[in-house]
């Protein structure tokens, strides 16, 4: 059951919603903020909002990545838009079956936790359906913002729909439409 109200904490997906996907990065230099993830970041920390990142990085189970790569993008990042107050990251494959790994719920507990927020108090921001679901299965609130991978089946699924960060932003607070 959701608590009426804005969120007590905001999370967000990395890849595809923060910064410009690329497939299993390795690289910080090629780190690329989305065109509104600034200005929607400013408007929930100016609400005083926590805000955390919740990832699924299975290049690292894969063998395409290290972890020590993994951080450095996730440096990266936080260079670039931190800082953030919380990250959790899955280094699983989809065939691990963890717990933490999206759709699954785990990242989205482990942050409210360390947020020690109740995660009916959390709202998930992300572009695909597993960032949906994961919220879901925490029972936190979501907002998806789909891009061009995003599918059409997601979209329809999904109880919030935003074109932008800065609109879903502007919703969590409710200060955009509903």
């Amino acid at each position: 059951m959701f608590l009426a109200g804005p969120p007590a904490a905001v999370l967000f997906d990395r890849d595809g919603t923060l910064i410009h996907d690329v497939p299993y990065c390795a690289d910080p230099e090629r780190v690329r903020p989305v065109a509104t993830a600034r200005a929607a970041l400013a408007l929930l920390r100016a609400a005083g909002l926590p805000v955390g990142v919740v990832t699924n990085q299975s290049g690292i189970a894969r063998g395409l990545i290290r972890p020590e790569q993994a951080r450095a993008v996730n440096d990266r990042v936080d260079e670039l838009l931190g800082p953030f107050e919380v990250w959790r990251v899955c280094p699983h494959g989809p065939q691990e079956g963890c717990a933490c790994r999206k759709p699954r719920p785990g990242m989205v507990l482990a942050a409210a936790a360390a947020l020690d927020v109740p995660p009916e108090r959390v709202t998930v921001i992300g572009d695909i359906g597993a960032d949906v679901a994961a919220a879901r299965a925490a029972g936190a609130r979501s907002v998806l913002v789909p891009t061009p991978l995003t599918r059409s089946v997601e979209v329809r699924d999904a109880p919030v729909v935003r074109d932008d960060l800065l609109a879903a932003a502007r919703h969590v607070l409710g200060t955009g439409r509903s």
